[in-house]
């Protein structure tokens, strides 16, 4: 009895190992918004700063979603980390871009293309300083519509009018998407391919890996920490046990 509660218990120490080793996929960190407003997808710039130290700190490399496609097998870094925001905030530039390049790290910024210029959000200049600075621009389509209430053609103009329209201004290829709320649907997917995007990103937890579909790339949601630090550590270390349990599938 005694040599089977052994075995047992070495048996789960070996899974338990496993499973927190790295591997499996890319940490893509999902952040909004950068400042001081009380609202979940709002990370105060103190706060934001912690986690980039932290990132920077523990070894990750912050790289592109272009530079996490286009590596081959043993390119990537030892701890490479894809630092996203959602929407296009004029806090993204003012705030979140000079932290990040205090420590380093570089992001993607995924815009919504019919909101450049208005209240609150990044202009035309913001975006190209921004992408001279090292940043990658994608698409959050054109009007932040729950792509799964169009239709396959309303969706098909969505993702090709914010993609033709951040081209034309941004004069550099987009190549990715993030779905607003988190919401698409086979459609989506047939119009993402027709449209010439690479991948996009969904609000579902765990690792962003090429192997797998690249039109439902995981993320790692990143709302106001309610615990701190703790709570940012606790996020990654549950999207590489996501990870690596996908990888059982």
């Amino acid at each position: 009895m005694i040599r089977m509660m052994q075995i047992v218990a070495g048996l789960l120490l070996l899974f338990m190992l496993w499973l927190l080793a790295p591997g499996g996929g890319v940490p893509i960190l999902a952040y909004h918004q950068v400042g001081s407003l009380p609202e979940i997808y709002s990370v105060d710039a103190a706060e934001f700063e912690e986690q980039m130290q932290y990132l920077a700190e523990h070894g990750y490399t912050a790289i592109s979603l272009a530079e996490l496609f286009a590596a081959g097998p043993g390119e990537l870094p030892a701890k490479p980390v894809i630092i996203a925001f959602d929407d296009g905030y004029e806090d993204n530039y003012s705030a979140a871009l000079p932290i990040l390049e205090k420590y380093g790290l570089k992001g993607t910024v995924f815009v919504i293309a019919g909101q450049v210029g208005q209240p609150d959000y990044m202009t035309w200049e913001q975006l190209k300083d921004m992408q001279a600075r090292n940043m990658e621009i994608g698409s959050h389509t054109y009007s932040h519509v729950a792509l799964d209430e169009l239709s396959p053609e309303e969706q098909l103009s969505e993702l090709v009018r914010s993609k033709e329209l951040l081209e034309a201004n941004l004069g550099k290829p987009v190549q990715f998407l993030a779905y607003p709320y988190g919401r698409y649907n086979a459609a989506t997917l047939t119009a993402l391919k027709q449209a010439g995007y690479t991948a996009a990103c969904t609000g579902l937890p765990g690792l962003g890996t090429t192997g797998g579909d690249v039109y439902q790339l995981k993320r790692v949601n990143v709302p106001r920490p309610k615990f701190g630090l703790w709570e940012f550590r606790l996020r990654l270390l549950r999207a590489q046990i996501y990870g690596k349990l996908s990888s059982l599938q």
